[in-house]
């Protein structure tokens, strides 16, 4: 059976004209194949919305288009697997990044995995920016409404 996307529940212009309103800055879609972005990006960029991609330890030759195309930021996927704190990140990222050293297109940012200030730091000389959602979700799980207090303690 074919699966619904976002078109076909609410459509898709629906869709980024609340983002708009609502002050969204990009999406991130991280099942959508990138060759099928075209069905994101005419309404994306309509109204002003950043269309942010993400590319992985496998995505090779593919980066630098990735990245071309990508707005607001690219997302550096860290390693392969599921989304999730991790012990270990062994991804070559001067390998991967290699194709957009000198990127004029967009910032990138790593992450998937990063769960401690030292793995952060380890991965902000590779990118302009380190996304630690795991471990920002676990913090706001543990502290609740006094998330804010820890989270501020966080410095790599």
């Amino acid at each position: 059976q074919r699966q619904m996307c976002i078109r076909d529940r609410f459509g898709t212009a629906k869709f980024f004209e609340l983002c708009k309103e609502t002050q969204i800055d990009g999406v991130i879609v991280p099942d959508m194949p990138f060759e099928e972005r075209e069905e994101l990006e005419g309404e994306a960029e309509k109204n002003g919305i950043y269309t942010i991609f993400l590319v992985a330890p496998t995505s090779h030759e593919r980066v630098k288009m990735i990245a071309e195309k990508s707005k607001g930021f690219l997302y550096v996927v860290s390693s392969l697997g599921v989304t999730g704190m991790r012990s270990e990140i062994t991804t070559d990222f001067n390998e991967l990044l290699a194709p957009i050293r000198n990127n004029d297109h967009c910032p990138c940012c790593i992450g998937f995995g990063i769960s401690n200030p030292e793995q952060a730091k380890k991965m902000s000389q590779y990118a302009d920016g380190v996304i630690m959602g795991s471990a920002v979700v676990k913090i706001v799980e543990e502290h609740g409404k006094d998330a804010p207090e820890y989270l501020s303690l966080i410095h790599i």
